[in-house]
């Protein structure tokens, strides 16, 4: 589920729904802020690439360099493009 403001962030940013779902699946995740913050280390990527495929995953690599940030509920609030390593 997301909330509006995820659903607009993700239109403006062109992260595609198959993306968030890739993330929620591979990625790691850290405790900020009273959230989860979900994205994409190199093992990740690695497991990735392997259940992917290496067209599908090319596909996706552009939008794969973003973070997603969900609530305790399970709401995506917000996703954005990482442009430099995520500090916790």
């Amino acid at each position: 589920m997301h909330t509006h403001h995820a659903q607009l962030r993700c239109q403006q940013r062109a992260i595609p729904a198959e993306a968030v779902d890739v993330l929620l699946a591979y990625g790691e995740y850290r405790r900020r802020g009273g959230a989860d913050v979900y994205f994409l280390n190199r093992q990740a990527r690695s497991r990735l690439l392997t259940a992917l495929g290496p067209d599908r995953y090319r596909r996706l690599e552009k939008s794969l360099d973003s973070y997603l940030v969900i609530a305790d509920d399970g709401m995506l609030i917000t996703a954005a493009h990482r442009y430099r390593r995520l500090r916790f």
